[in-house]
């Protein structure tokens, strides 16, 4: 994959604490940026899934009757198991 080189301003901390888990984890900087990049670009992806959900449950609520169903269903299995 063709890799593009960017300039991203860090204050000192995060550069020594960046520095500091590249030589632990045996990485370059550039990859661990990379990864991170990855992670958040996942995380971000996971929460919009996540609020869209929401939004379509707000928008269209489930029907409590099968819950209750189930409910019931349960009752009627479970104290006949062990």
């Amino acid at each position: 994959m063709l890799k593009k080189v960017i300039q991203v301003p860090v204050d000192e901390e995060l550069l020594t604490a960046l520095d500091q888990l590249s030589r632990k984890q045996r990485k370059t900087r550039s990859e661990l940026i990379r990864q991170a990049c990855r992670r958040y670009l996942g995380q971000a992806e996971s929460e919009e899934l996540d609020r869209l959900y929401q939004q379509g449950y707000e928008r269209l609520p489930e029907e409590p009757e099968p819950g209750e169903a189930q409910v019931a269903l349960a009752g009627e299995i479970l104290p006949k198991e062990s």
